[in-house]
């Protein structure tokens, strides 16, 4: 599941619980928000530690040019 999802699990949870007024039997609602709720936050933060995770950031390494060419010839026209 990726971040929009669980923006979407948190924002449907928060109109279950604070929103609506409906009345099911044998299912309480408040209930069912806040675990949507607690299930979206807990995917954000595991999606924000894994993303995180992933964009470690190498440090740049010295570039050394060498002046010797590997096809056993010198520098130049004719050197």
């Amino acid at each position: 599941m990726g971040l929009g999802g669980c923006i979407i699990l948190i924002a449907v949870g928060a109109i279950l619980t604070f929103a609506t007024d409906w009345h099911m039997q044998g299912v309480n609602l408040d209930v069912v928000g806040l675990i949507l709720m607690a299930v979206g936050i807990i995917g954000v933060a595991t999606f924000s530690s894994i993303a995180r995770r992933r964009r470690v950031v190498v440090p740049p390494t010295a570039v050394v040019e060498d002046d010797r060419r590997r096809d056993g010839y010198g520098g130049g026209y004719g050197a």
